[in-house]
């Protein structure tokens, strides 16, 4: 028990910091999820420590998904300050996460 509050209370540390950090709600037997890890890869070279970049298994961490509403893997979550600015289902490429991500921090 002790382990899940430590997990969640660092996630929460996580999603509340100034820098952007984005969720990637995924299951291991979801073929899109797979796709995405390229994806935030290059995200990742591409934005580099502007935003952090977490996967979260949405089954093992269920009570974490039914908070945020996931209903489909994968499930991309921009946070900051604590706060959800975008949420979407489905695979999105690098180069329209960065517009995406870009513009949310700007008018956020």
């Amino acid at each position: 028990m002790a382990d899940k509050t430590e997990q969640s209370s660092s996630f929460s540390e996580l999603i509340s910091g100034e820098t952007p950090v984005l969720v990637d709600f995924y299951a291991d037997w979801c073929g899109p999820c797979k796709a995405m890890n390229p994806i935030l890869k290059k995200l990742k070279k591409m934005m580099g420590d502007r935003i952090n970049i977490i996967k979260v298994d949405a089954e093992k961490n269920a009570d974490a998904a039914i908070k945020y509403n996931v209903r489909g893997v994968p499930a991309l979550i921009l946070f900051k300050n604590g706060q959800i600015l975008w949420q979407q289902s489905g695979v999105v490429q690098a180069k329209q996460l960065q517009q995406i991500i870009n513009q949310k921090i700007t008018s956020g």
